[in-house]
């Protein structure tokens, strides 16, 4: 941060200039040409942005997954590759930067460098910016059945425009935060994949397995429970099924029934709506589940056999999770069939195989979930780091007029 202080103090150090938006970018709003006219969309070669862009290749964009003909574009004007677009309706505040001559659907609002600002202002500072006018965005939402930012007080933002070298080191310094993260999300997807390599292999790998049908090893749990009995840290529905979702928005999972399945520490717990949502957990608590939940519980005649952090393993494997998805029932709302899951076979190797596979799985897991360690732990403190900074390098001083 020293150098930085050290920019400002030679270069502003009665603080930087602030100018209206709308001074300082030309604003426009995308939109989503005709589906019924295929010239428009037939071999496109123009990118046409939307939320989904971002979601899949992030904030800096050279491509999308739909493109537009040049017929599609009105006027034949197309927002310029540097600029900023802003979603300012339904996922307000996400933003990127186009790095090449594109369109946008009408969720986004692009902002292009006006002309007497161009060589005053850097891309990816402005990009950087654009997270402080993310929050501005999210806090001046019209009161509306479908959210959207107020333009005209969006219009009046102030946007600051220090010294151009002061702009340089605010993204180097940015930018390396963001290479480091980067680097620790590729480094979990590589063990992600590790992961799931070793799951498959160990899982299949003993000679001395006997196969059975799941149903002979486990039943559905048929105790019930009463809501009222329980708070939100032992209530699990669909939604908060996994661990990370307990506790939190405790209204939102409310039970909507007075009975409840009940689980106990050991059991199985699957999501039985969208199938290949995959959610499972292994119950560290005694609660309740609601219907969208299926409880298992391993047989008393074979607790001695198999153990239930195998079991877990078990089911949460490609192979259990494809064959669910197969025997799923409904098109819109897809949902587990629980007789079909009782056929499905089940592999069960010698007590000292499942020991060994738990011990090395329970790594890998902890090293690739564990929000409280391994790598999403580090990830995130980096992430806090990054934030923390980024909102301390984008805080100016305004120069008095």
């Amino acid at each position: 941060m020293s150098r930085i202080d050290d920019l400002i103090e030679e270069l502003c150090p009665d603080g930087v200039e602030f100018f209206p938006l709308e001074e300082v970018f030309l604003l426009r709003n995308g939109y989503t040409p005709s589906k019924s006219k295929r010239e428009y969309w037939n071999n496109g070669s123009i990118p046409w942005f939307r939320m989904e862009d971002i979601r899949e290749n992030g904030r800096l964009l050279t491509d999308s997954i739909q493109h537009i003909t040049p017929e599609a574009v009105k006027g034949g004007n197309l927002f310029p590759a540097n600029s900023v677009i802003m979603a300012t309706s339904a996922t307000i505040g996400e933003h990127a930067l186009i790095l090449v001559d594109a369109m946008t659907n009408q969720r986004f609002t692009c902002l292009s460098l006006r002309a007497d600002f161009t060589d005053k202002l850097i891309p990816k500072f402005v990009f950087y910016y654009s997270f402080v006018l993310g929050d501005l965005c999210k806090k001046n939402v019209s009161e509306s059945s479908f959210p959207s930012v107020r333009m005209d007080r969006f219009k009046k933002f102030r946007f600051p425009v220090p010294p151009l070298e002061v702009q340089r080191e605010i993204v180097r310094i940015l930018d390396a935060f963001t290479e480091l993260e980067a680097e620790l999300e590729a480094e979990l997807e590589a063990r992600k994949k590790q992961y799931e390599y070793y799951h498959h292999l160990l899982i299949d790998s003993s000679n001395e397995s006997r196969t059975l049908p799941l149903g002979t090893v486990a039943a559905y749990s048929k105790e019930r429970v009463d809501s009222v009995l329980l708070d939100e840290n032992h209530f699990v529905g669909v939604d908060n099924l996994l661990p990370e979702k307990r506790g939190k928005k405790a209204a939102e999972y409310a039970p909507n029934t007075a009975t409840l399945t009940k689980y106990a520490e050991g059991d199985i717990l699957i999501g039985n709506i969208r199938p290949y949502l995959r959610k499972i957990w292994l119950a560290s608590n005694t609660g309740g589940a609601s219907g969208d939940v299926l409880v298992l519980r391993i047989k008393e005649a074979f607790q001695s056999e198999l153990l239930d952090e195998y079991f877990y393993y078990l089911l949460s494997s490609e192979n259990f999770f494809h064959f669910n998805i197969a025997n799923s029932k409904g098109s819109k709302m897809p949902r587990g069939d629980k007789k079909a899951i009782l056929r499905y076979n089940l592999v069960i190797p010698p007590i000292d195989h499942q020991l060994r596979t738990v011990e090395i799985l329970n790594h890998f897991q902890t090293l690739v979930n564990d929000i409280s360690s391994g790598l999403p732990a580090e990830i995130e403190a980096r992430r806090k780091q990054y934030e923390y900074y980024r909102n301390k390098l984008l805080t100016f001083k305004e120069k008095a007029s």
